[in-house]
């Protein structure tokens, strides 16, 4: 009995392995699912299309997927701009592809010419690709043949290998080029070439290739099946909302927005205490943060050191006054963290620090410095130094009597100190975090803590003078 059931759990091992083995076999040999990444191009070419695209591949890039299919409906844009999206679309790996939804317009032409493959809704065109002003004017002859040329020879570069796609492209760009397969003229000198969908998808010559476009698709899902298969793939769109566009626009004005906010930080190391200045100040730098992060321009890395540098500032106003180093250091990290942000880095690729990658954020951010030491120049120089401004520069009252009112800086405060306040004691009439006011014999003084704070009411004890301020000690 033992005997035959060894003999059968004999029989069956080996039925089980091969049957395990069949199913790891047919899981080897089933296709992965691909990932597709749908990117929408739906406004006019400008920086906010440059920053959607960029962000849609660079997320594609880090989730290793398969295709990404551009959701085009453009009346064109930015040349520049238009370059910039080419450059991009080199980066990924994977299949890129234009589905021309309604219209690709001179830039959106050019676009779609740097995809693998372009696709066309029904009823679709494109075209009219020739260069002109912003204003929509023609450009001087001259200037307008070189920009031709180039775009010419970048287009012919990026269509090698795809059949007519490098002249079809030409056609658009160029009024006087002659588009012409065997006998047939397709477009004639003196106008520019746009097709429709089915004019984009007629096949010519021999063997018979597509004018320019791979197909036609009702919509981008039957695009997806067409180039996958139904039901073999995953698809992600990227979303846009208003606030992202925002975020967008804020991003353009990175320069501004920095100087402002720079200078609010400047205005508030020169006010008592830590108030709206400060506040004001960080707030209008984190919104650059924020404007490039959703623009797909940097990640979470500089934000974390640009906090390091705010609190190596903080540890300088509030625990080491006058020691320098904590604060220079976190303005440099501050200030490295913004050109951070704003470089265009790519997932898997080695940094190189080319001129190209750090020129532009690097003089955005000293655009930025720039601007804010203007401002602050010209805020102390043109705003009446009494009142409420007053109080934004470094002065003592006599008396509460406003004619009594003077900078320390005129007044020599240093001799002032050894003779007169040196060991003297005082109350401060502000909360001392470390910077305040203090009073002493019945006249204001602005002073600073060597280290620590104190509340107002404080006894204090006069230590020192600098140029700009008392410094004082918690009395004993």
């Amino acid at each position: 009995m033992i005997a035959h059931l060894v003999t059968l759990l004999a029989g069956i091992a080996p039925l089980a392995d091969a049957s395990a083995d069949a199913e790891k076999s047919a899981q080897t040999k089933a296709p992965k699912s691909a990932q597709v990444m749908v990117i929408p191009i739906r406004e006019q070419i400008a920086s906010p299309e440059l920053y959607i695209l960029r962000r849609g591949i660079k997320e594609a890039m880090e989730q290793n997927m398969d295709t990404v299919i551009l959701d085009m409906e453009t009346p064109g844009g930015e040349l520049g701009t238009t370059f910039e999206m080419l450059k991009a679309l080199e980066k990924f790996p994977g299949k890129t592809v234009t589905y021309v939804n309604r219209e690709a317009i001179s830039a959106g032409a050019l676009i779609s010419a740097g995809t693998d493959e372009i696709y066309f809704a029904p009823g679709s065109v494109i075209g009219a690709a020739a260069p002109v002003l912003s204003t929509g004017a023609e450009m001087d002859e001259t200037m307008k043949d070189k920009i031709v040329s180039y775009l010419k020879a970048r287009v012919r570069s990026a269509s090698e290998g795809k059949g007519y796609r490098g002249e079809v492209i030409s056609a658009m760009i160029d009024s006087t080029a002659v588009l012409k397969i065997g006998e047939e003229v397709i477009k004639p000198e003196g106008e520019l070439l746009s097709l429709t969908a089915v004019e984009a998808v007629k096949t010519y010559g021999k063997p018979p290739q597509p004018l320019l476009g791979a197909g036609i698709a009702d919509n981008v899902e039957q695009l997806i099946t067409k180039l996958h298969g139904p039901g073999k793939h995953s698809v992600t769109r990227l979303e846009t909302s208003w606030a992202e566009r925002v975020a967008q626009y804020i991003s353009m004005m990175a320069p501004v927005l920095m100087s402002l906010g720079m200078l609010a930080l400047f205005i508030e190391f020169k006010t008592p205490g830590f108030g709206v200045f400060g506040i004001t100040g960080l707030s209008l730098l984190a919104v650059v943060f924020l404007g490039h992060y959703v623009a797909g321009l940097s990640g979470q890395e500089p934000l974390v050191v640009f906090l390091l540098g705010v609190a190596l500032v903080a540890a300088e106003l509030f625990f080491f006054p006058g020691m320098m180093i904590p604060a220079l250091v976190g303005a440099a990290l501050m200030l490295g963290s913004l050109v951070w942000a704003m470089m265009d880095l790519w997932p898997g690729e080695p940094i190189s620090f080319s001129s190209d990658l750090l020129l532009k954020p690097l003089s955005s951010v000293l655009l930025a410095v720039f601007l804010a030491v203007v401002m602050f120049i010209a805020l102390f120089r043109f705003l009446p130094q009494g009142g409420k401004w007053g109080r934004l520069v470094l002065d003592t009252a006599v008396g509460g009597e406003p004619s009594g009112v003077h900078a320390l800086g005129t007044n020599a405060p240093a001799q002032e100190v050894d003779t007169i306040l040196k060991g003297k004691r005082g109350t401060a009439v502000t909360p001392m975090m470390p910077s305040g006011q203090v009073e002493i014999d019945g006249r204001r003084y602005e002073a600073r803590l060597d280290y620590g704070f104190a509340e107002a009411g404080t006894a204090v004890l006069v230590k020192d003078g600098s140029e700009f301020s008392l410094v004082v000690e918690v009395a004993v």
